[in-house]
């Protein structure tokens, strides 16, 4: 330990929030060089590439072959896709000596696509899957949570190429299987769940989600489990849906309709306060800008519940838009509306409106009069569009105590960490892209893709997530920087001398093992073994010099044994079997 570089702190730093920055930082795994940048310093590099190889090891056994490709790439391939213009300011965009558009790869579908299209020549070739383990770039908004959200990291990023649809749902399976058995040998307890496709466009995607009070993503499951949905991609289920309305209602409704003074009222909390109405008995109206592609944007109307909160996850994807975003108060004037005041009705131009499938559950609904002070009562949508129903679409954020979509019972919320995410692609790259082949029947094709990404710095900040308390890291063995420390408490050079033949038998045995053989109190040892989270700790002190017994304590059980010096081999053989039998087998 004398010549390896370890740096740990006894403060946790003032940036850091969350457990796993904390103790990466404190541990000596990484240092901050700005905004999320880190430097991974020696220890933290041994985690990563102790991650990477279970991950190349069980793609490579999933039959994928490695790659490495530029992170540099050129525009005119983003552009081809269109993705160029759909992604928006997270991607890295720049401009080389002659004024060409470059990207710093966030992802590499496009780069993938067009180096296969010139290695595959025959439908023959398929199905291939291909992979590399690299950097990424993405400039988040908002970095935060150390590794977690940062702006550059490394992942594994596998693109998947198949004649037809069964040949993709056959790789997906695998990778599936692939990736439980990775997270499984890491030390994770993973939950897939169905998750919304995103920018990177396609059919079917699933993450897999580590439950974590700090996760970022909101998870939707069912009572046994049968059911979990990334709450952006969960549907809204209504006990009854009110598509139809007879002429006799309609009619009702025309004569039932009126202003009703409602002064300074302009939330709906506010609103169902003052006319002694539930929230569910109002009607918000939303103004939304779509953004369609570069100079191109739309105002569009969304009518919802009062007591649901929109998605623009699925607006989104309604729209296949670039970006959404809540339009201005000069917005509202100009349709001739008034903010707090929005409806549907007397508007002074025509707006394309989108009604929330929670508009169907009431006949009758108070919403905006589009006049300072006033609401309307008794509307419904077919009062000014007998075709409404069509525009019936579900746009409202999923949440706790919402029908499970699988009819068993209601759904409740956890919180999660994405640590991988698999997507079937289908044709969108490769038809975008013009990458086809002759069939079987010398028909052309276009290969059907899936896509497989595994964050590694995220991966191995979740396991600290997962395995600590409060003396610091617990590893899991598979992925700890050194699975043993060996410490000494030698007060002379004869008792080094005996430590070190100790220190030389374990290696002999290929035990990966790190001596704490520094100058300084034990202490400062003990603390900084807790801290950094070493699976195995030796300890050879007054009880080897004077009994030849040495101690050995486990980590993660708190556990300590004295072991006799002839017995020390055997007894870390077990350990380290104990210590793998403890990591999660995912009924694999």
């Amino acid at each position: 330990m004398k010549n390896f570089l370890i740096t740990t702190l006894r403060e946790n730093p003032q940036d850091a929030v969350v457990s796993s920055h904390k103790l990466m930082i404190r541990a000596g795994l990484i240092e901050k060089l700005g905004s999320g940048l880190y430097h991974v310093l020696p220890l933290g590099l041994r985690v990563i590439r102790k991650i990477e190889n279970i991950v190349r090891e069980e793609m490579n056994r999933s039959g994928a072959f490695e790659f490495q490709l530029p992170l540099l790439v050129p525009a005119e391939l983003w552009k081809e896709t269109g993705r160029w213009t759909l992604i928006g300011k997270e991607m890295f965009r720049l401009k080389d000596r002659n004024h060409n558009d470059l990207v710093l790869g966030p992802t590499h579908e496009e780069t993938f696509t067009h180096l296969m299209k010139s290695l595959i020549k025959s439908y023959k070739d398929l199905p291939i899957n291909v992979y590399q383990i690299h950097t990424k770039f993405r400039d988040e908004i908002r970095p935060r949570f150390g590794v977690i959200r940062s702006r550059e990291f490394i992942m594994k990023d596998a693109y998947s190429f198949h004649v037809d649809e069964a040949s993709l749902e056959e790789t997906y399976q695998i990778m599936r299987n692939t990736y439980r058995r990775i997270f499984s040998r890491v030390g994770l307890e993973t939950i897939p769940v169905e998750a919304d496709t995103g920018a990177m466009g396609g059919s079917g995607s699933e993450e897999f989600m580590v439950p974590s009070q700090i996760g970022e993503e909101t998870l939707l499951i069912n009572e046994d489990m049968s059911y979990r949905c990334n709450v952006e991609k969960a549907p809204v289920i209504y006990n009854h849906l009110h598509k139809e309305i007879s002429e006799e209602e309609i009619k009702f409704l025309q004569t039932h309709i009126k202003k009703i003074y409602t002064p300074n009222i302009a939330t709906i909390e506010d609103l169902a306060k003052y006319l002694n109405k539930k929230n569910e008995e109002l009607l918000k109206t939303l103004l939304y800008r779509i953004v369609l592609g570069e100079n191109q944007e739309k105002l569009v109307m969304i009518l919802i519940r009062g007591d649901r909160q929109l998605n623009e996850t699925k607006l989104k994807n309604y729209f296949q838009a670039i970006e959404v975003y809540p339009a201005s108060e000069k917005d509202f004037e100009e349709i001739g509306s008034v903010v707090g005041y929005a409806g549907p009705m007397n508007l002074n131009t025509s707006i394309p409106i989108l009604y929330d499938l929670s508009v169907a559950t009431r006949k009758s609904w108070i919403t905006g009069a589009n006049e300072k002070h006033y609401h309307i009562e008794n509307f419904h949508p077919v009062l000014i569009d007998k075709n409404w129903s069509q525009y019936l679409v579900d746009l409202a954020i999923a949440k706790a105590g919402d029908l499970d979509p699988n009819g068993k019972g209601v759904l409740k919320e956890i919180r999660g960490i994405e640590v991988g995410h698999i997507f079937k692609l289908g044709q969108k790259y490769t038809k975008a892209m013009d990458f086809s082949l002759l069939g079987l029947d010398q028909k052309r094709i276009y290969p059907l893709m899936g896509c497989y990404g595994i964050g590694i710095n995220r991966t191995m900040a979740t396991i600290i997530e997962q395995n600590h308390d409060d003396k610091g890291i617990q590893w899991p063995i598979s992925v700890a920087p050194f699975e043993i420390v060996l410490i000494d408490i030698a007060k002379n050079q004869e008792e080094k001398d005996q430590v070190e033949e100790i220190y030389d038998s374990l290696l002999k045995e290929h035990f990966e093992v790190l001596w704490d053989n520094r100058d300084v109190r034990p202490g400062v040892k003990f603390i900084d073994s807790e801290l950094i989270g070493f699976p195995i700790r030796i300890t050879i002190g007054k009880n080897y010099f004077e009994n030849q017994e040495i101690e050995l304590y486990i980590r993660k059980t708190d556990q300590k044994y004295l072991v006799p010096k002839q017995e020390l081999i055997s007894k870390l053989q077990s350990i380290r079997e104990f210590l793998f039998s403890l990591l999660p087998n995912h009924d694999l």
